[in-house]
């Protein structure tokens, strides 16, 4: 009778935990370089790292040094109402950086007591400066764990 007790007890430990929390559990903003029409995907010609400053004050590497890449992601703040975001560019005919203001509403979005916890962002306006940067605009505003949807469509200025 003990044993069968501990069988069943043991039993529903490992269903309690057994709850189906996200693998990939990151929000990402997902960018696609585009051309200068937007109507095709475009490879990024300069070195490319963005950066943002933490509620610390102290810069945080998002993405570092891409080159010849057609779209890329970076992290999105769980709670802030806007991200504020550094392109800094290493070769547009000189080094050029843009500042990318996201503005969003975060949602709250609860898998199970078990899983740590997300928030969902739905992207209500997009800015930014233009030294390098010819236009940001949103293709989908909503950002959540699909990591297909492209966010938004980045183009540049050409300095052939």
């Amino acid at each position: 009778m003990k044993k069968a007790l501990l069988l069943i007890f043991s039993a529903c430990m490992v269903a309690c935990t057994s709850i189906d929390c996200p693998v990939q559990h990151s929000v990402m903003a997902h960018y696609a370089v585009m051309t200068s029409d937007l109507t095709a995907a475009d490879t990024l010609r300069d070195t490319l790292s963005i950066t943002t400053k933490k509620m610390d004050r102290k810069d945080t590497l998002l993405l570092n040094q891409a080159i010849g890449v057609t779209s890329f992601s970076v992290n999105v703040s769980y709670t802030n109402p806007e991200d504020t975001l550094f392109f800094q560019f290493k070769n547009y005919p000189y080094m050029a950086v843009d500042t990318v203001w996201m503005k969003k509403e975060n949602t709250p979005h609860f898998e199970s007591v078990d899983c740590s916890a997300s928030y969902f962002h739905t992207i209500t306006a997009i800015r930014t400066t233009h030294h390098a940067i010819d236009t940001v605009t949103i293709n989908n505003p909503s950002i959540d764990y699909d990591p297909q949807r492209v966010h938004f469509h980045l183009r540049l200025k050409s300095h052939n």
